[in-house]
Protein backbone atom coordinates (compact mmCIF):
# COMPACT_ATOMS: atom_id res chain seq x y z
CA UNK A 1 0.00 0.00 0.00
CA UNK A 2 1.13 3.10 -0.91
CA UNK A 3 1.91 5.61 2.01
CA UNK A 4 -0.09 8.77 1.30
CA UNK A 5 0.60 10.68 3.76
CA UNK A 6 4.58 10.43 3.34
CA UNK A 7 3.80 10.93 -0.37
CA UNK A 8 2.16 14.27 0.22
CA UNK A 9 4.92 15.35 3.07
CA UNK A 10 7.43 14.28 0.81
CA UNK A 11 5.85 16.83 -2.28
CA UNK A 12 5.33 19.21 0.08
CA UNK A 13 9.26 19.43 0.93
CA UNK A 14 9.90 19.56 -2.42
CA UNK A 15 7.95 22.25 -2.81
CA UNK A 16 9.66 24.35 -0.12
CA UNK A 17 12.76 24.11 -2.08
CA UNK A 18 11.58 26.86 -4.31
CA UNK A 19 12.74 25.21 -7.32
CA UNK A 20 9.33 25.00 -8.83
CA UNK A 21 8.81 29.10 -8.68
CA UNK A 22 11.38 29.48 -11.28
CA UNK A 23 10.84 29.78 -14.57
CA UNK A 24 13.08 27.67 -16.56
CA UNK A 25 11.93 24.59 -14.17
CA UNK A 26 8.51 25.30 -15.14
CA UNK A 27 9.39 25.04 -18.62
CA UNK A 28 11.66 22.09 -18.36
CA UNK A 29 8.71 20.34 -17.06
CA UNK A 30 6.14 21.08 -19.42
CA UNK A 31 8.53 19.96 -22.08
CA UNK A 32 9.15 16.52 -20.28
CA UNK A 33 5.40 16.89 -20.06
CA UNK A 34 4.99 16.68 -24.04
CA UNK A 35 7.52 14.53 -24.22
CA UNK A 36 6.06 11.95 -22.75
CA UNK A 37 3.01 12.46 -24.76
CA UNK A 38 5.08 12.62 -28.02
CA UNK A 39 6.96 9.38 -26.36
CA UNK A 40 3.93 7.20 -25.45
CA UNK A 41 1.45 8.35 -28.01
CA UNK A 42 1.28 4.69 -29.71
CA UNK A 43 0.49 3.54 -26.23
CA UNK A 44 -1.84 6.10 -25.21
CA UNK A 45 -3.87 5.03 -28.47
CA UNK A 46 -3.93 1.13 -27.80
CA UNK A 47 -4.89 2.41 -23.81
CA UNK A 48 -7.84 4.30 -25.02
CA UNK A 49 -8.69 1.11 -27.17
CA UNK A 50 -8.92 -1.08 -24.65
CA UNK A 51 -10.52 0.80 -22.38
CA UNK A 52 -13.29 2.67 -24.35
CA UNK A 53 -12.52 1.53 -27.84
CA UNK A 54 -11.73 4.81 -29.00
CA UNK A 55 -10.80 5.29 -32.40
CA UNK A 56 -6.73 6.60 -33.47
CA UNK A 57 -8.37 9.94 -34.82
CA UNK A 58 -11.07 10.25 -31.83
CA UNK A 59 -7.85 9.68 -29.36
CA UNK A 60 -6.07 12.73 -31.30
CA UNK A 61 -9.04 15.04 -31.72
CA UNK A 62 -10.50 14.28 -28.52
CA UNK A 63 -7.73 14.08 -26.40
CA UNK A 64 -3.59 14.04 -27.25
CA UNK A 65 -4.14 17.12 -29.83
CA UNK A 66 -6.03 19.18 -27.12
CA UNK A 67 -2.81 18.71 -24.77
CA UNK A 68 -0.55 19.91 -27.17
CA UNK A 69 -2.03 22.82 -27.68
CA UNK A 70 -2.31 23.36 -24.03
CA UNK A 71 1.24 23.01 -23.64
CA UNK A 72 2.44 25.15 -26.29
CA UNK A 73 0.34 27.90 -25.27
CA UNK A 74 1.14 27.79 -21.39
CA UNK A 75 5.27 27.65 -22.66
CA UNK A 76 4.37 30.79 -25.21
CA UNK A 77 2.67 32.70 -22.21
CA UNK A 78 4.64 31.87 -19.27
CA UNK A 79 6.74 34.50 -18.47
CA UNK A 80 4.19 37.10 -19.07
CA UNK A 81 1.98 34.89 -16.51
CA UNK A 82 4.22 34.69 -13.93
CA UNK A 83 5.48 38.66 -14.21
CA UNK A 84 3.91 40.48 -11.24
CA UNK A 85 1.61 43.11 -12.18
CA UNK A 86 1.81 46.76 -11.20
CA UNK A 87 -1.55 48.28 -9.78
CA UNK A 88 -2.64 51.66 -9.79
CA UNK A 89 -2.75 53.30 -6.19
CA UNK A 90 -5.43 56.05 -4.57
CA UNK A 91 -4.43 59.53 -3.33
CA UNK A 92 -4.51 58.07 0.55
CA UNK A 93 -1.06 55.95 -0.82
CA UNK A 94 1.51 58.14 -2.15
CA UNK A 95 4.57 57.07 -1.87
CA UNK A 96 3.65 53.51 -2.27
CA UNK A 97 3.64 50.74 -5.35
CA UNK A 98 1.61 47.78 -5.66
CA UNK A 99 2.22 44.13 -7.13
CA UNK A 100 0.32 41.54 -7.41
CA UNK A 101 2.55 38.75 -7.13
CA UNK A 102 1.62 35.01 -8.63
CA UNK A 103 1.95 32.68 -5.90
CA UNK A 104 2.14 28.93 -6.99
CA UNK A 105 -0.53 26.99 -4.23
CA UNK A 106 1.79 23.88 -3.26
CA UNK A 107 1.07 20.23 -3.06
CA UNK A 108 -2.17 19.61 -5.42
CA UNK A 109 -4.80 16.86 -5.87
CA UNK A 110 -6.32 16.18 -9.42
CA UNK A 111 -9.26 13.54 -9.54
CA UNK A 112 -9.46 13.11 -12.87
CA UNK A 113 -12.90 10.86 -14.51
CA UNK A 114 -12.96 7.98 -17.01
CA UNK A 115 -15.09 9.76 -19.87
CA UNK A 116 -11.41 11.40 -21.51
CA UNK A 117 -9.21 9.45 -19.28
CA UNK A 118 -5.69 11.39 -20.88
CA UNK A 119 -7.12 14.59 -21.54
CA UNK A 120 -8.98 15.26 -18.14
CA UNK A 121 -6.07 14.24 -16.27
CA UNK A 122 -3.11 15.89 -17.79
CA UNK A 123 -4.51 19.21 -19.12
CA UNK A 124 -5.18 20.20 -15.21
CA UNK A 125 -1.79 19.52 -14.04
CA UNK A 126 -0.55 21.57 -17.72
CA UNK A 127 -1.64 24.64 -15.30
CA UNK A 128 -0.97 23.14 -12.02
CA UNK A 129 2.72 23.02 -13.47
CA UNK A 130 2.78 25.99 -15.05
CA UNK A 131 1.92 27.91 -11.86
CA UNK A 132 4.52 26.05 -9.82
CA UNK A 133 2.57 23.78 -8.15
CA UNK A 134 3.22 19.83 -7.21
CA UNK A 135 0.95 17.47 -8.30
CA UNK A 136 -0.81 13.81 -6.94
CA UNK A 137 -2.79 12.99 -9.68
CA UNK A 138 -5.27 9.83 -8.88
CA UNK A 139 -7.11 8.59 -12.04
CA UNK A 140 -10.13 6.55 -12.90
CA UNK A 141 -10.24 2.60 -11.89
CA UNK A 142 -12.89 2.27 -14.62
CA UNK A 143 -10.20 2.55 -16.89
CA UNK A 144 -7.35 0.30 -16.05
CA UNK A 145 -5.03 0.59 -18.96
CA UNK A 146 -5.07 4.19 -19.36
CA UNK A 147 -4.47 4.24 -15.30
CA UNK A 148 -1.98 1.97 -15.71
CA UNK A 149 -0.18 3.84 -18.32
CA UNK A 150 -0.74 7.18 -17.00
CA UNK A 151 1.57 6.30 -13.87
CA UNK A 152 4.19 4.30 -16.24
CA UNK A 153 4.42 7.49 -18.19
CA UNK A 154 4.72 10.00 -15.01
CA UNK A 155 7.04 7.80 -13.10
CA UNK A 156 9.11 7.62 -16.18
CA UNK A 157 9.55 11.22 -17.34
CA UNK A 158 8.75 13.02 -13.60
CA UNK A 159 10.27 12.22 -9.66
CA UNK A 160 7.36 11.42 -7.58
CA UNK A 161 8.41 14.35 -5.04
CA UNK A 162 7.22 16.70 -7.95
CA UNK A 163 4.63 14.77 -10.01
CA UNK A 164 2.80 11.29 -9.15
CA UNK A 165 0.39 8.80 -10.02
CA UNK A 166 -1.73 7.12 -7.49
CA UNK A 167 -3.93 4.28 -8.90
CA UNK A 168 -6.61 3.00 -6.48
CA UNK A 169 -9.90 2.47 -6.21
CA UNK A 170 -12.71 4.67 -3.63
CA UNK A 171 -11.34 3.82 -1.01
CA UNK A 172 -7.88 5.32 -2.23
CA UNK A 173 -9.39 8.93 -3.32
CA UNK A 174 -10.75 8.88 0.34
CA UNK A 175 -7.58 8.23 1.84
CA UNK A 176 -6.07 11.08 -0.17
CA UNK A 177 -9.20 13.46 0.53
CA UNK A 178 -8.25 12.94 4.43
CA UNK A 179 -4.85 14.44 3.33
CA UNK A 180 -4.20 18.33 3.69
CA UNK A 181 -3.86 19.69 0.39
CA UNK A 182 -2.84 23.24 -1.20
CA UNK A 183 -5.53 23.03 -3.73
CA UNK A 184 -7.90 20.49 -4.82
CA UNK A 185 -8.74 20.07 -8.82
CA UNK A 186 -11.62 17.52 -9.06
CA UNK A 187 -13.63 16.51 -12.52
CA UNK A 188 -16.50 13.58 -12.11
CA UNK A 189 -20.06 13.70 -10.85
CA UNK A 190 -22.17 16.26 -8.65
CA UNK A 191 -22.80 13.61 -6.79
CA UNK A 192 -19.37 12.92 -5.44
CA UNK A 193 -18.11 16.63 -5.90
CA UNK A 194 -20.21 17.53 -3.13
CA UNK A 195 -18.15 14.75 -1.04
CA UNK A 196 -14.94 16.36 -2.48
CA UNK A 197 -15.84 20.08 -1.55
CA UNK A 198 -16.92 18.58 2.38
CA UNK A 199 -13.44 16.63 2.64
CA UNK A 200 -11.64 19.55 1.31
CA UNK A 201 -13.58 22.40 4.09
CA UNK A 202 -11.64 20.44 6.56
CA UNK A 203 -8.48 21.66 5.84
CA UNK A 204 -10.17 24.65 4.07
CA UNK A 205 -8.75 23.86 0.93
CA UNK A 206 -10.03 25.50 -2.33
CA UNK A 207 -11.11 23.63 -4.87
CA UNK A 208 -12.09 23.41 -8.75
CA UNK A 209 -15.20 21.23 -9.30
CA UNK A 210 -15.53 20.45 -13.22
CA UNK A 211 -19.10 18.73 -12.98
CA UNK A 212 -21.65 18.31 -15.23
CA UNK A 213 -25.48 18.75 -15.29
CA UNK A 214 -28.26 18.02 -18.63
CA UNK A 215 -26.92 20.63 -21.11
CA UNK A 216 -29.46 21.59 -23.38
CA UNK A 217 -29.59 21.86 -26.91
CA UNK A 218 -32.27 24.41 -28.49
CA UNK A 219 -32.84 24.33 -32.31
CA UNK A 220 -34.93 27.43 -33.62
CA UNK A 221 -37.50 27.50 -36.70
CA UNK A 222 -34.60 29.65 -38.54
CA UNK A 223 -31.86 27.69 -37.64
CA UNK A 224 -29.91 26.18 -40.44
CA UNK A 225 -31.37 22.56 -40.25
CA UNK A 226 -28.49 20.85 -41.97
CA UNK A 227 -25.59 22.30 -39.83
CA UNK A 228 -27.48 21.62 -36.67
CA UNK A 229 -27.81 18.01 -37.13
CA UNK A 230 -24.66 17.49 -38.05
CA UNK A 231 -23.16 19.87 -35.29
CA UNK A 232 -25.43 17.68 -32.59
CA UNK A 233 -25.00 14.27 -34.21
CA UNK A 234 -21.12 14.97 -33.59
CA UNK A 235 -21.32 16.94 -30.32
CA UNK A 236 -23.99 14.38 -29.04
CA UNK A 237 -22.49 10.87 -29.73
CA UNK A 238 -18.70 11.24 -30.03
CA UNK A 239 -17.54 9.10 -27.16
CA UNK A 240 -20.66 7.36 -27.06
CA UNK A 241 -22.14 10.64 -25.53
CA UNK A 242 -19.83 9.98 -22.61
CA UNK A 243 -18.98 13.56 -22.95
CA UNK A 244 -19.79 16.52 -19.14
CA UNK A 245 -20.57 19.06 -22.06
CA UNK A 246 -22.79 16.98 -24.42
CA UNK A 247 -26.04 18.01 -25.19
CA UNK A 248 -28.21 15.95 -23.14
CA UNK A 249 -31.23 16.64 -24.64
CA UNK A 250 -33.07 18.74 -27.63
CA UNK A 251 -35.34 21.42 -27.60
CA UNK A 252 -36.93 21.67 -31.36
CA UNK A 253 -38.91 24.09 -32.81
CA UNK A 254 -42.57 22.32 -33.73
CA UNK A 255 -42.05 23.55 -36.90
CA UNK A 256 -39.09 22.35 -37.99
CA UNK A 257 -38.92 19.30 -36.07
CA UNK A 258 -39.92 17.03 -38.76
CA UNK A 259 -37.06 18.26 -41.05
CA UNK A 260 -34.47 18.78 -38.84
CA UNK A 261 -35.30 14.33 -38.00
CA UNK A 262 -34.73 13.53 -40.99
CA UNK A 263 -31.19 15.50 -40.98
CA UNK A 264 -30.12 13.96 -37.63
CA UNK A 265 -30.75 10.41 -38.88
CA UNK A 266 -29.06 11.37 -42.32
CA UNK A 267 -25.54 12.32 -40.28
CA UNK A 268 -25.84 9.53 -37.98
CA UNK A 269 -25.62 7.12 -40.88
CA UNK A 270 -22.91 9.17 -42.34
CA UNK A 271 -20.79 9.50 -39.49
CA UNK A 272 -21.46 6.03 -37.61
CA UNK A 273 -22.79 4.16 -40.74
CA UNK A 274 -25.96 1.82 -41.31
CA UNK A 275 -25.15 -0.70 -38.45
CA UNK A 276 -23.37 1.22 -35.99
CA UNK A 277 -23.12 -1.69 -33.96
CA UNK A 278 -21.00 -2.76 -36.31
CA UNK A 279 -18.50 0.42 -36.55
CA UNK A 280 -15.20 -1.26 -35.14
CA UNK A 281 -14.03 2.42 -34.27
CA UNK A 282 -17.57 3.22 -32.45
CA UNK A 283 -16.68 4.01 -28.63
CA UNK A 284 -17.82 1.63 -25.72
CA UNK A 285 -20.10 2.49 -22.76
CA UNK A 286 -17.73 2.24 -19.51
CA UNK A 287 -18.79 -0.09 -17.43
CA UNK A 288 -21.95 -3.06 -17.31
CA UNK A 289 -23.58 -0.99 -14.68
CA UNK A 290 -23.69 2.38 -16.90
CA UNK A 291 -24.80 0.10 -19.91
CA UNK A 292 -27.14 -1.54 -17.76
CA UNK A 293 -28.78 2.43 -16.38
CA UNK A 294 -28.64 3.45 -20.04
CA UNK A 295 -30.69 0.84 -21.25
CA UNK A 296 -33.23 1.19 -18.57
CA UNK A 297 -33.92 4.72 -19.74
CA UNK A 298 -35.35 3.54 -23.63
CA UNK A 299 -38.06 2.41 -22.22
CA UNK A 300 -38.99 5.83 -21.85
CA UNK A 301 -40.78 7.65 -24.77
CA UNK A 302 -40.87 6.31 -28.52
CA UNK A 303 -37.96 5.60 -30.36
CA UNK A 304 -37.57 7.31 -33.64
CA UNK A 305 -33.50 6.58 -34.57
CA UNK A 306 -31.63 4.08 -33.40
CA UNK A 307 -32.18 2.29 -30.20
CA UNK A 308 -30.49 -1.27 -30.84
CA UNK A 309 -27.94 -2.35 -28.10
CA UNK A 310 -24.87 -5.06 -27.71
CA UNK A 311 -24.49 -6.20 -23.86
CA UNK A 312 -21.36 -8.41 -24.94
CA UNK A 313 -19.51 -5.12 -26.53
CA UNK A 314 -21.18 -2.69 -23.98
CA UNK A 315 -22.15 -0.46 -27.07
CA UNK A 316 -25.44 1.46 -27.92
CA UNK A 317 -26.62 2.83 -31.00
CA UNK A 318 -26.87 6.26 -31.29
CA UNK A 319 -30.38 6.48 -30.50
CA UNK A 320 -33.32 9.98 -30.49
CA UNK A 321 -36.18 9.90 -28.28
CA UNK A 322 -39.36 11.70 -28.64
CA UNK A 323 -42.35 11.85 -26.87
CA UNK A 324 -40.25 12.54 -23.47
CA UNK A 325 -41.22 14.84 -20.79
CA UNK A 326 -39.61 15.83 -18.05
CA UNK A 327 -41.38 13.53 -15.44
CA UNK A 328 -39.51 10.79 -17.47
CA UNK A 329 -36.29 8.82 -15.65
CA UNK A 330 -34.20 10.10 -18.78
CA UNK A 331 -35.08 13.29 -17.75
CA UNK A 332 -33.99 13.26 -14.05
CA UNK A 333 -30.18 12.89 -14.20
CA UNK A 334 -27.81 13.81 -16.72
CA UNK A 335 -27.52 10.74 -19.46
CA UNK A 336 -24.12 10.83 -20.02
CA UNK A 337 -24.69 8.20 -22.99
CA UNK A 338 -25.86 8.13 -26.84
CA UNK A 339 -29.58 8.81 -25.74
CA UNK A 340 -30.85 11.61 -27.46
CA UNK A 341 -34.61 13.13 -26.07
CA UNK A 342 -36.35 15.56 -28.27
CA UNK A 343 -38.78 17.87 -26.99
CA UNK A 344 -40.85 20.34 -29.26
CA UNK A 345 -41.64 24.17 -28.23
CA UNK A 346 -43.68 26.53 -29.83
CA UNK A 347 -42.30 29.78 -28.20
CA UNK A 348 -38.72 30.25 -27.17
CA UNK A 349 -39.99 32.28 -23.99
CA UNK A 350 -41.61 28.72 -23.12
CA UNK A 351 -38.19 27.19 -23.26
CA UNK A 352 -36.37 29.92 -21.01
CA UNK A 353 -38.66 29.63 -18.53
CA UNK A 354 -38.84 26.07 -18.20
CA UNK A 355 -34.63 26.06 -18.51
CA UNK A 356 -35.05 28.82 -15.54
CA UNK A 357 -36.44 26.53 -13.30
CA UNK A 358 -33.63 23.45 -13.78
CA UNK A 359 -30.37 23.50 -12.36
CA UNK A 360 -28.17 25.50 -13.91
CA UNK A 361 -25.90 23.34 -16.78
CA UNK A 362 -22.28 22.94 -17.78
CA UNK A 363 -23.08 23.90 -21.45
CA UNK A 364 -25.69 25.53 -23.87
CA UNK A 365 -26.06 25.53 -27.30
CA UNK A 366 -28.35 27.49 -29.87
CA UNK A 367 -28.99 26.65 -33.15
CA UNK A 368 -30.81 30.56 -34.93
CA UNK A 369 -29.55 33.21 -36.68
CA UNK A 370 -31.35 36.20 -34.79
CA UNK A 371 -28.98 37.54 -33.02
CA UNK A 372 -31.80 39.32 -31.04
CA UNK A 373 -32.90 35.70 -29.89
CA UNK A 374 -29.10 34.74 -29.61
CA UNK A 375 -28.39 37.43 -27.01
CA UNK A 376 -31.75 36.73 -25.33
CA UNK A 377 -30.90 33.32 -24.56
CA UNK A 378 -27.18 34.53 -23.01
CA UNK A 379 -28.19 36.97 -20.77
CA UNK A 380 -31.89 35.13 -19.93
CA UNK A 381 -30.16 31.92 -19.22
CA UNK A 382 -27.04 30.92 -16.41
CA UNK A 383 -24.83 28.34 -18.06
CA UNK A 384 -21.30 27.05 -17.70
CA UNK A 385 -20.26 28.12 -21.26
CA UNK A 386 -21.71 27.35 -24.79
CA UNK A 387 -22.03 28.06 -28.49
CA UNK A 388 -24.18 29.50 -30.76
CA UNK A 389 -24.61 27.40 -33.96
CA UNK A 390 -22.49 24.49 -32.40
CA UNK A 391 -21.89 22.42 -30.10
CA UNK A 392 -18.29 21.09 -28.03
CA UNK A 393 -16.16 23.64 -29.96
CA UNK A 394 -15.41 26.42 -27.12
CA UNK A 395 -13.66 23.84 -25.43
CA UNK A 396 -10.66 24.39 -27.96
CA UNK A 397 -10.29 27.72 -26.99
CA UNK A 398 -7.47 28.52 -25.04
CA UNK A 399 -8.73 32.36 -24.43
CA UNK A 400 -11.71 31.01 -23.41
CA UNK A 401 -12.67 29.77 -19.78
CA UNK A 402 -14.24 26.33 -19.31
CA UNK A 403 -16.28 25.21 -16.23
CA UNK A 404 -19.09 24.76 -14.22
CA UNK A 405 -21.47 27.16 -12.24
CA UNK A 406 -23.93 26.08 -9.34
CA UNK A 407 -24.58 22.77 -9.42
CA UNK A 408 -22.39 21.89 -12.70
CA UNK A 409 -19.45 23.42 -10.94
CA UNK A 410 -17.39 26.24 -9.66
CA UNK A 411 -14.08 27.48 -10.82
CA UNK A 412 -12.66 27.31 -14.65
CA UNK A 413 -9.43 26.21 -16.53
CA UNK A 414 -7.96 25.84 -20.16
CA UNK A 415 -5.07 28.55 -21.48
CA UNK A 416 -4.63 31.21 -18.60
CA UNK A 417 -7.40 30.33 -16.70
CA UNK A 418 -5.86 27.41 -15.95
CA UNK A 419 -2.38 28.92 -14.57
CA UNK A 420 -5.17 31.14 -12.72
CA UNK A 421 -6.95 28.25 -11.23
CA UNK A 422 -3.37 27.17 -9.47
CA UNK A 423 -2.16 30.76 -8.92
CA UNK A 424 -2.88 32.85 -5.42
CA UNK A 425 -3.22 36.15 -6.31
CA UNK A 426 -0.70 37.36 -3.30
CA UNK A 427 -0.84 41.51 -2.95
CA UNK A 428 2.06 43.05 -1.72
CA UNK A 429 2.22 47.19 -0.70
CA UNK A 430 5.07 48.80 -1.18
CA UNK A 431 5.67 51.51 0.99
CA UNK A 432 8.07 54.49 0.99
CA UNK A 433 10.26 56.03 3.89
CA UNK A 434 11.17 59.37 2.59
CA UNK A 435 7.86 60.59 4.30
CA UNK A 436 5.10 59.29 6.34
CA UNK A 437 1.50 61.06 5.89
CA UNK A 438 -0.21 61.64 9.32
CA UNK A 439 -3.57 61.98 8.75
CA UNK A 440 -4.20 58.05 9.02
CA UNK A 441 -2.48 58.42 12.57
CA UNK A 442 -5.06 59.77 15.94
CA UNK A 443 -4.39 62.75 17.33
CA UNK A 444 -3.08 64.63 14.60
CA UNK A 445 -4.19 68.09 13.61
CA UNK A 446 -5.11 67.44 9.91
CA UNK A 447 -8.90 67.85 10.12
CA UNK A 448 -11.92 65.57 9.22
CA UNK A 449 -13.16 67.14 6.58
CA UNK A 450 -9.56 66.93 4.95
CA UNK A 451 -9.50 63.56 5.56
CA UNK A 452 -12.92 62.58 4.14
CA UNK A 453 -12.01 64.43 0.62
CA UNK A 454 -8.81 62.14 0.82
CA UNK A 455 -11.29 58.79 1.08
Amino acid sequence: MIKIAELVQNQRQFFFTNQTKDYSFRINQLDNLKQMLKTYERDIYNALKADLNKSEHESLTTEIGLLYSEIDFAKKNLKKWMAPDKVERPITHQGTTNWIYKDPYGVTLIISPWNYPIQLAIAPAIGAIAAGNTVILKPSELTPATSTLLAQMVSHFFEASFFTVVEGDKETSQMLLKQRFDYIFFTGSTAIGKVVMEEASKHLTPVTLELGGKSPAIVDKDANLELAAKRIVWGKFTNAGQTCVAPDFLYVHRQVKKKLLKQIRKYVRELYGKSPLENKQYVRIVSKRHFKRLCSFLEDGQIVIGGKSDKTSLQIEPTVLEGITWEDSIMQEEIFGPLLPILPFDHIDEVVAELQQKEKPLALYYFGNKKRKQDSIVSQLSFGGGCMNDTLYHLANPHLPFGGVGSSGMGAYHGKYSFDTFTHQKSVMKQTTSFDLPFRYPGGKITSAIIKRFF
